[in-house]
């Protein structure tokens, strides 16, 4: 059998081989013992010597030719065997959003937050505008400019957390009322808004007592 005739020969029995081949451990093998330094190929390769000087380029080109064919199967099956792989590794991890979800368990909003919500939507259909406050306050817009001077009678009842000397956890809601009427425009129409808020005294706590407490002041 001429060296051509073995070439073809082992072109033909991998081809059938290498598409058979569905793993890609076992196609790197295939490649290793097809196409490496010590593979049939080279072996076949190395009767050129016998063969006279005007046979050994055409045999050459074939052999190179033989090489490429079986180089680009593995390829190509490599490229199949991997796309197969991906393709079921998605189909294994898709999940189906039309599925209806696990309901989850909501809670309800605290009894004071409703009904601090229902007294602003009631005041809110009246005209009334909510603002906010601050919880940190300036003794002057607490006290002084509410008509509590520092020797009022109505600070010993509301003996409060100081933070400083003129800043105090606010002891009423009356504070925002202080500073809205101070920066309001008059001129633009009259003011009416409501302002709910946390505030505190110090005080003993008890059933019915506590240092921080909810208030609702509107005008």
């Amino acid at each position: 059998m001429s060296l051509r005739d073995k070439l073809e020969q082992l072109a033909d029995e991998n081809r059938g081989r290498i598409m058979k081949t569905s793993d890609l451990e076992e196609l790197n093998q295939i490649r290793v013992k097809l196409l490496g330094k010590k593979g049939p190929i080279t072996e076949v390769l190395r009767g050129m010597r016998d063969l006279a000087p005007e046979e050994r380029p055409q045999v050459g080109e074939f052999a190179n030719k033989v090489r490429d064919e079986l180089k680009t199967a593995i390829e190509n099956q490599r490229h199949d065997i991997e796309q197969e792989m991906t393709a079921h590794k998605i189909a294994m991890e898709t999940v189906d959003v039309t599925l209806p979800g696990t309901p989850v368990r909501r809670g309800t909003a605290h009894v004071i937050e409703q009904i601090i919500d229902d007294l602003e939507d009631l005041f809110m259909g009246m005209g009334y505008q909510v603002v906010d406050g601050y919880e940190v306050e300036e003794d002057k817009y607490n006290f002084e400019k509410l008509n509590i001077p520092p020797d009022h009678p109505a600070r010993d009842m509301q003996d409060t957390f100081y933070l400083g000397h003129d800043l105090l956890m606010r002891t009423q809601t009356s504070a925002v009322q202080a500073r809205t009427l101070e920066s309001h425009d008059f001129s633009k129409g009259p003011l009416k808004e409501i302002s709910p808020g946390r505030v505190y005294r110090r005080d003993t706590d008890d059933a019915t007592h506590s240092h921080q407490f909810h208030q609702m002041e509107g005008w």
